[in-house]
């Protein structure tokens, strides 16, 4: 399974968290009423006892506006014949037509979203501090969202501009003459609280209303933001357990009177299958869904009627049983708008309170073979007039597709090349002296594509598809480890916190070893065959190791590579990989895929 996303754009680029935290009454002040109340009706002659709402939902749309080019724009879907087959969906063109034709038919339908909206974004949206995504979701008519961890990319005082609009402090307005906006819907953020005052940092929760009807949304992400966020974008707040905290608002909910709850967490499992059409409370067993969200939705009150998920990019529609033991839907709906959930709660006007056993729930697919919105395409194309002067830029040439978020592997070829770069760049000795260097699995937010995404033809990188590659522009730091911490570093892949969902480091060329997957733990790492250059590691040498300044943090759980001594910081992992690609390719010898021979699994 592919860890999501774990970093955020540097700092240097953003506004300073140390300007103040957005206080809840700033952002609840901005709110449109709009936002709650959107299609607050008026119902005519005798209602019937119950109504069914539309919940149509997505999540992890990471700013792709434009469908994610590669393996990374697909989905799979079982056929009947139990193959499986590869089909190309995202991108906003689609999606607003999806919503748009689903929502036909259905008077009471809400449209939420489970969190990652923006950060780590293609240069399209990220170049301009995800304005263009924000502006693509209020078109969408998204009537609420949950934060996820990439909403604290940018810190707590970026997350209140998006939300109540204003040109970024540092870069301005990009149009002449047009102010931002901000979001029209609620972003909720229940259990994120600000270490001063304890005070929520924005709403926790909002009510949909509609002829009567009332349904609650309380939003959450991860506890564990911390630990997958870089400091300064969680700096002066506190994030605290997502079980207690549902429940906590869901008992506020049921004494105003909103029976009707549905939790948008962002925080998900692993379907057993990675087709979107896969029967996830199919019996067989290995059957289901594993990951943090199971415990999650045990522990949640049973108020609360079903839970909108993310995070983990998957696709999945199963039922997990409520602390009473009774079934309660979980959804998911992968990433960057390939899919969409259309969920059914059938309302009980006399209970106020969702009709459980009539939940149903489907995750749908975004082709690309339906009409695209004209609005949207007219969004895409203003704001690419305005990136393609940097945007277009070619950078060097590849003679095929080095996968590397589209890739299931556990080394992959993109992240052979960007580790490699990366050594390159900082082996110098003036540049930091690196002996190896390592990549976290979670910061390869794509593929690079041979096939041209515009006019640059193909086999070309441009300045767009890299920076889509790597779009948290990341300082590189060289510390110094020991032969000892690196081993350690290695075995915290598949231990700790990432024993149940390994995160596999892409490594620099020279470094080898064995991971052996039939053992558990730490054990997986088969130890006495790491070696760098053929030479055993030295568990008393200091090795010079390059990293971003994520992974030397201590991000993505591995402690171990926090340890370093000596930082030198470097030039930033896009300029390096920008420089390599540059140093390694032209126009009549491109860079091919290289081999992944670095780490011998044993299954």
């Amino acid at each position: 399974m592919s860890a999501t996303p774990q970093k955020n754009r540097t700092t240097r680029r953003v506004l300073a968290v140390a300007a103040g935290l957005a206080t809840t009454g700033a952002l609840v002040a901005a709110m449109p009423a709009g936002a709650q109340d959107r299609g607050h009706g008026h119902g005519h002659g005798h209602k019937p006892r119950t109504v069914d709402v539309q919940l149509l939902s997505f999540n992890d749309l990471h700013g792709n506006l434009e469908p994610p080019a590669g393996s990374a724009g697909n989905v799979s879907e079982k056929q009947p014949d139990g193959t499986v087959k590869a089909i190309p969906a995202g991108g906003v063109e689609y999606l607003a037509t999806s919503l748009r034709t689903a929502r036909k038919g259905n008077p009471y339908s809400v449209t939420a979203a489970g969190g990652d909206m923006v950060g780590a974004s293609p240069l399209l949206s990220g170049l301009f501090h995800d304005e263009p995504t924000i502006e693509a979701l209020n078109k969408l008519d998204l009537d609420v969202s949950a934060v996820g961890n990439h909403e604290f990319d940018e810190g707590a005082t970026e997350l209140a501009r998006l939300q109540n609009g204003g040109c970024h402090p540092v870069e301005g307005c990009y149009e002449k003459g047009e102010e931002f906006e901000g979001a029209d819907f609620p972003y909720l953020a229940a259990n994120v609280t600000e270490e001063k005052t304890g005070k929520p940092l924005l709403k926790p929760y909002t009510v949909w209303k509609k002829n009567g009807v009332k349904i609650g949304f309380i939003g959450v992400t991860l506890e564990g933001t911390p630990d997958i966020v870089t400091a300064n974008g969680v700096k002066g707040l506190k994030f605290h357990d997502e079980v207690e905290t549902i429940n906590k608002y869901a008992r506020e909910l049921d004494r105003k009177g909103v029976k009707s709850i549905v939790a948008l967490i962002h925080e998900g499992g692993a379907p057993a299958s990675t087709s979107y059409n896969y029967d996830c409370d199919s019996p067989g067993a290995g059957d289901g869904i594993s990951g943090p969200i199971v415990d999650i939705a045990r522990g949640i009150t049973p108020k609360v009627d079903a839970l909108v998920t993310g995070h983990t990019h998957q696709a999945y529609v199963c039922t997990v049983p409520d602390p009473s033991g009774q079934p309660r839907m979980v959804t998911s709906a992968s990433s960057f708008g390939k899919l969409y959930t259309d969920t059914t709660l059938t309302y009980d006007r006399r209970t106020k309170d969702i009709v459980r056993t009539s939940v149903k729930s489907a995750n749908h697919v975004v082709t690309r073979d339906q009409p695209k919105a004209a609005d949207m395409t007219r969004l895409i194309d203003r704001w690419n007039k305005l990136a393609a002067p940097i945007a277009n830029r070619p950078q060097g040439w590849i003679s095929a597709d080095i996968n590397g978020r589209g890739s299931t592997a556990l080394e992959k070829p993109l992240g052979n090349v960007i580790a490699d770069a990366q050594l390159e760049g900082l082996a110098p000795a003036d540049k930091g002296g690196a002996d190896v260097a390592f990549m976290n699995p979670g910061g390869i937010r794509a593929d690079l594509v041979h096939k041209a995404s515009g006019s640059e033809g193909d086999g070309v990188v441009t300045y767009g598809e890299a920076f889509t590659v790597q779009p948290f522009t990341n300082m590189m730091n060289v510390v110094d480890l020991t032969g000892a911490q690196l081993v350690a570093a290695l075995q915290q892949q598949v231990s700790g916190s990432n024993e149940a969902s390994p995160k596999i480091l892409q490594i620099s060329r020279g470094l080898t070893y064995t991971l052996d997957l039939t053992k558990s733990g730490a054990a997986r790492v088969v130890t006495d065959s790491i070696k760098l250059n053929g030479e055993a590691i030295d568990p008393a040498r200091s090795y010079r190791v390059a990293m971003n300044e994520f992974l030397a943090g201590g991000g993505d759980g591995f402690p171990a590579l926090g340890q370093g001594t000596n930082k030198l910081v470097g030039a930033s992992d896009l300029d390096l990989f920008n420089a390599y690609l540059a140093a390694h390719s032209t126009a009549t010898a491109p860079l091919a895929p290289p081999a992944t021979d670095r780490i011998t699994i044993v299954k």
